[in-house]
């Protein structure tokens, strides 16, 4: 049951509270001086001109791996701790950062926007030259940055995403939707692990997704159905050819959210391309990143070549 409980807290963020949450990198304490030589999380916001937006950061190497989380129903800043210690094969290579979205949303927040505020988020960290890995939703902000900002970018990875959402493929996303509308956060948060896990850790799941629910605000649905509406009619895949970095992409056959084509479709577009690579998994679902054992493993294997 502790591995299913990590395994939800990434993907679904049960919040919790960190003391550091909101303090700039220029105003840390000794006791986070302390955390960052250690490698120990510390959660922090970035602001700009236009936004605010929350971020947090382990790790003790001088490389730059900044992760670009899925379309959530909570922070994943809430799970800054589990995410930390799931990617700890990373920690001595590399900082590694977990970006959010921003703090205030516009009624209107299309995935293009979602680029374009974190690729200035990037800038205004200084961070360059970066291993940039997105999950489903931030697979696909993952591929926007790498064709609109290719300067920021060494490698990317992605998993489980789109670059071409059809009416069909966004059936699941049109669901979510209607249910936190209409229906509430418990039966959001029970739709959701439905499509995302395999069926036995769904089964498993569903008191802690329901737990979960209860934390959940007006504000989070909100702030859901405005990134989730964003996605709608996205397409890029006539732009990925100015993607200059490596390319690396992981999808699985059972994937009940977009379905295994969107990937299929992500390695026509891009077959040509002499620095891609690809993988197909089946099994393991639309959460693949999390469920895979050697997920992880592939990630820093492509890194390294």
């Amino acid at each position: 049951m502790k591995t299913i409980l990590q395994v939800i807290s990434l993907m679904l963020a049960v919040a919790f509270l960190f003391s550091s949450c909101g303090r700039s990198e220029s105003n840390k304490t000794p006791q986070e001086e302390k955390k960052e030589k250690d490698g120990s999380v510390t959660v922090e916001t970035i602001e700009t001109e236009a936004f605010k937006m929350d971020y947090c950061r382990f790790g003790r190497g001088g490389k730059t791996l900044v992760i670009l989380p899925g379309l959530s129903i909570q922070s994943v800043m809430g799970s800054a701790e589990a995410i930390a210690e799931a990617y700890q094969l990373f920690a001595d290579e590399y900082m590694v950062y977990v970006f959010e979205r921003r703090q205030e949303l516009p009624q209107t927040y299309t995935v293009f926007d979602t680029a374009r505020d974190t690729a200035a988020a990037f800038k205004a960290a200084g961070l360059g030259h970066i291993d940039l890995f997105g999950a489903s939703y931030g697979g696909i902000v993952t591929m926007v940055i790498a064709a609109q900002y290719p300067e920021l970018i060494d490698n990317a990875m992605i998993a489980s995403t789109s670059a071409c959402l059809s009416d069909e493929e966004y059936k699941t996303i049109e669901n979510w939707i209607s249910l936190a509308k209409d229906k509430g956060a418990e039966a959001l948060y029970l739709a959701f692990g439905e499509a995302v896990y395999p069926r036995e850790v769904y089964e498993q799941s569903k008191e802690l997704l329901i737990d979960a629910a209860k934390t959940v605000t007006e504000e989070d649905m909100e702030r859901f159905v405005i990134l989730a509406e964003g996605m709608k009619g996205f397409d890029i895949s006539g732009y990925l050819d100015k993607i200059q970095c490596p390319v690396l992409a992981i999808g699985d056959k059972s994937d009940n959210v977009l379905g295994a084509s969107v990937m299929e479709d992500i390695c026509r577009y891009m077959e040509q391309k002499p620095d891609f690579e690809s993988y197909m998994y089946d099994g393991y679902g639309h959460a693949v990143y999390d469920m895979a054992p050697d997920f992880k493993d592939r990630l820093l294997n492509f890194l390294k070549k």
